[in-house]
């Protein structure tokens, strides 16, 4: 997918400005954020514990922006950041301020019952709060795709008014042909059975196999929100 052009630029998400804004732990905090905000654009990055989801989140827009953990289910709270889009041509940055959502890993046993409450209610006043001007990124292991933890959120999800974008990732971690053609298997009959689904992505947050194209399909998405907002 080509890069999204306005008038004559070719943006594309700027690294360096991401910016942390916010830490929020409790439900409370989301409601005042949207409340605050008016039809805000942005990506909001979900998945399991220990699939790459900070990795990835480093990769697109910049490092440090995530923290990174090899203790599964560390983060409890959504961080939100803004960052922009920028034509790296002509150095123009867009005008608009887009917004970086990360979640809460999902399906990590070993977690306490008050903290699993605790993300049920962010979850939520999360879902419940946001509109089609934010895209739902859901990342996998392209090693254990569509797991029992991955179907039921998606199931939760379909409950929202929301689109989603799949990206499998660790696609450099499949090591045989066999592997990738089970992926590639379930990729048409997850669009059949998830109907919210728009587009899926397999890439290496780590070798950065299949970024570029993830980029640029975000990148047009934004700017397709952001238009759709401008126009009401």
């Amino acid at each position: 997918m080509p890069n999204w052009y306005d008038g004559f630029m070719a943006y594309q998400i700027r690294p360096a400005s991401t910016v942390f804004r916010f830490g929020f732990s409790e439900a409370e905090q989301l409601r005042e954020f949207f409340n605050n905000e008016d039809n805000p654009i942005g990506l909001a990055f979900a998945g399991r514990s220990n699939v790459g989801k900070s990795t990835l989140i480093n990769a697109l827009f910049g490092k440090q922006t995530a923290r990174t953990s090899k203790t599964p289910g560390r983060t409890r709270e959504v961080n939100v950041f803004e960052f922009e889009l920028f034509d790296p041509e002509s150095k123009a940055v867009h005008p608009k301020k887009f917004w970086l959502f990360d979640l809460p890993g999902y399906g990590h046993a070993q977690i306490s019952k008050e903290m699993a409450k605790n993300w049920d209610e962010l979850m939520t006043t999360f879902f419940t709060s946001v509109k089609e001007s934010i895209r739902i990124v859901n990342v996998q292991d392209a090693r254990h795709p569509d797991q029992d933890t991955d179907r039921e959120f998606h199931y939760w999800l379909s409950r929202y008014p929301l689109r989603c974008s799949l990206a499998f990732n660790k696609l450099d971690k499949l090591k045989t042909q066999k592997d990738r053609a089970v992926l590639n298997k379930l990729k048409p009959q997850l669009s059949k059975d998830y109907a919210f689904i728009r587009d899926i992505h397999f890439i290496s947050a780590e070798k950065g196999q299949g970024l570029p194209p993830f980029k640029s399909a975000l990148v047009s998405f934004l700017l397709e929100a952001e238009a759709r907002v401008d126009s009401k």
